[in-house]
């Protein structure tokens, strides 16, 4: 399917009107054949190679500290296809479920799908979910960062944006039902909402539940646009900006002070509904690439907070500066150092990145003129060599004189 910026109008409240995103940022290259359309069938292309995203990073190290065994994803988004043969045994329909509104606001019948949230028309949650735990499959280089880890569809949202504030706030209290321990929104609003809403709510609910909240940071970045979005926005949310081949952010990522870190989000290579695999841009598809991280490193330290999970993930990613900036947060993420550089669990990101300062070494004072110390070495050098001297020349006194007498006995016995 073509890249879309896919909204729809939610009355949050009377004198609130509400612009849910799905975070897809065009233009998007459909997969490495040439094609510009995405076609979802069963003999939709398959990506032969290994995509980027993956390639900057060492997946035999980073599988050998977590796979993300035993842990839930939730991807609250489009649904879940689970046709496609890397995500079938990814996810479990039983938790899964279906909130999209079955009328329209004007009272049109809406194709809502299944009801455990495992049709996807869209694309867009099936992408989500590949590039979080797509299993591995021989023919193709892509994966999920946490292949192990286990998926659950929540269905509230289409191509239209049907979906609502009220229905994404119930998506997320779903996922707090079934004891997810991640929730992927890969989707926000494009306009600021009150602090004291459902959907704030909702986020609030599943952090006191344990649960780590990760969400796009949105693509309305070009000329240097700077706004809120939520849920991204809302404290102790992680709000993921998207980078591209060099680090760099992407021209399309959001920035703002509230962005904790950013991931790949071009071209990036993902699952599509009934199989095979297509390539898109967005934040949408930086967020899962952070969720997966954060399954990685529940799997591994199943007793960690949300909030330490958050800050494992900043203080590992690497960074251009120091500290944080509104581009790019405290940095792209590193999965490797994320579950390698992890003795302890830590509250808050450090600006200095956890780096070891070596002291600069204290300077010699300046003296003019020999010092005390360097006086006193000099006359023990002067007595030892004199001493030295002396004794050279006293031996050789007297070897002289013992040899004269010699010579003189010598002469006087010829006499």
């Amino acid at each position: 399917m073509p890249s879309s910026t896919l909204r729809t109008r939610t009355p949050l409240a009377a004198a609130l009107a509400l612009t849910a995103t799905l975070l897809a940022a065009p233009p998007a290259t459909a997969d490495d054949s040439g094609s510009d359309q995405c076609t979802f069938s069963s003999t939709n292309h398959k990506y032969t190679g290994t995509p980027w995203a993956l390639q900057r990073v060492n997946l035999d190290e980073l599988w050998s500290q977590s796979k993300g065994k035993g842990v839930k994803v939730a991807v609250i988004d489009t649904g879940v296809d689970t046709s496609n043969p890397q995500l079938t045994h990814a996810v479990d329909a039983s938790l899964g479920a279906n909130y999209l509104p079955a009328k329209d606001d004007k009272g049109n019948k809406l194709d809502v799908g299944k009801p455990d949230g495992t049709t996807d028309t869209v694309g867009h949650g099936t992408r989500v979910a590949g590039i979080i735990a797509a299993r591995p499959m021989k023919g193709t280089g892509f994966v999920g960062l946490a292949p192990e880890a286990t998926i659950i569809p929540i269905k509230q949202n289409d191509a239209e944006g049907h979906g609502t504030a009220a229905t994404l706030a119930t998506a997320i209290r779903r996922a707090i039902q079934v004891k997810a321990d991640v929730i992927n929104i890969s989707q926000d609003t494009t306009k600021a909402i009150s602090e004291d809403n459902d959907l704030h709510r909702a986020i609030n609910e599943a952090l006191t539940a344990g649960i780590v909240v990760v969400a796009s940071a949105g693509n309305d970045g070009l000329g240097g646009n700077v706004k809120k979005t939520y849920p991204a926005s809302y404290d102790g949310v992680l709000a993921v900006a998207a980078s591209d081949r060099n680090n760099e952010r992407a021209a399309f990522s959001q920035s703002g002070d509230f962005v904790g870190v950013a991931a790949p989000g071009v071209d990036m290579i993902s699952t599509v509904p009934k199989g095979g695999h297509c390539s898109d841009n967005g934040t949408s598809f930086s967020a899962p690439y952070v969720a997966g991280v954060a399954a990685l490193i529940k799997a591994k330290h199943r007793n960690w907070t949300p909030g330490e999970i958050v800050a494992q993930i900043e203080q590992t990613a690497e960074r251009s500066i120091a500290g944080h900036d509104r581009l790019v947060g405290w940095g792209v993420v590193d999965p490797v150092r994320a579950l390698t550089e992890d003795d302890h669990p830590i509250e808050s990101p450090q600006p200095d990145n956890g780096l070891t300062h070596v002291e600069a070494p204290t300077p010699a004072k300046l003296t003019l003129g020999e010092t005390p110390q360097q006086r006193t070495a000099r006359y023990a050098t002067y007595v030892a060599v004199g001493a030295a001297v002396l004794v050279a020349g006293l031996s050789g006194g007297a070897v002289a004189l013992r040899d004269a007498r010699r010579r003189r006995r010598a002469l006087e016995g010829r006499a």
